[in-house]
């Protein structure tokens, strides 16, 4: 990612971020992947106070894949502590903030009590008029968009919804985003140049960023020289 100044002007108002490198940062510091994780939790508060700074109204953070439940149980123990440590520690100060959090995802399979942590900081933060913060946990985007698609078929076979009537913006309603606007930049982290089966429908004309610096790294400093490169950009939109 090319070092430049990010300008006070045309900040994006969606910022999406996929949170990798934890195994990366550890292996390279010959320490447990654990110490990855622990490290690694402590950069969310990081980008959430960086993205305030900035201006930025929405932030959206790729915490915990649907694809991962095929890891190991102690390094999925270790994945999930991202969500538990917003949902608990930080949540009084993010509260404080204004930030309002959202959680997007599949409930099946998850623990009770990581639900019950879910549903009790949505609604705690639901009036907060801050920055806007998603979790995307237990997400993929695929089965994202295959529950939207199943969920239009059932309006349409109920008779609620006509076929014709399907556009593109119809479809985004029935995703979990519905209501956010779609992301302006996407930053992937860890030096891997991918999506991860993260926002596929959503990053149509997202502007992409990788890095290679891994997430228990990412700083402030690293925001703003993703949203640097972002505003170098001509932005056409498929035009």
């Amino acid at each position: 990612m090319q070092k430049s100044h990010a300008k006070s002007e045309r900040i994006p108002q969606h910022t999406a971020i996929i949170m990798a490198g934890s195994r990366r940062w550890a292996i390279e510091r010959g320490l447990p992947l654990v110490e990855g994780y622990r490290h690694g939790v402590e950069s969310i508060p990081r980008a959430v106070q960086a993205a305030i700074e900035f201006g930025i109204p929405y932030l959206t953070l790729l915490s915990f894949s649907s694809q991962n439940w095929a890891r190991p149980r102690q390094e999925l123990i270790n994945l999930i502590a991202p969500l538990k440590r917003v949902l608990n520690r930080d949540l009084a100060k993010l509260h404080e903030h204004g930030v309002r959090i959202r959680v997007i995802g599949e409930r099946g399979g998850v623990e009770g009590e990581v639900i019950k942590a879910i549903e009790e900081t949505v609604a705690l933060t639901s009036d907060n008029d801050g920055l806007q913060l998603t979790m995307a946990f237990n997400y993929g985007s695929r089965r994202e968009i295959t529950r939207a698609a199943r969920r239009i078929a059932e309006r349409v076979q109920d008779g609620a919804l006509a076929p014709k009537d399907i556009t593109a913006d119809v479809f985004g309603t029935f995703l979990d985003t519905a209501g956010f606007p779609d992301p302006d930049l996407l930053i992937g982290t860890g030096g891997k140049q991918r999506l991860d089966n993260f926002l596929l429908w959503q990053c149509a004309y997202t502007e992409l960023v990788f890095t290679d610096t891994c997430w228990p790294d990412f700083t402030r400093e690293t925001l703003r020289e993703a949203i640097a490169d972002f505003q170098s950009r001509d932005r056409r939109y498929g035009g």
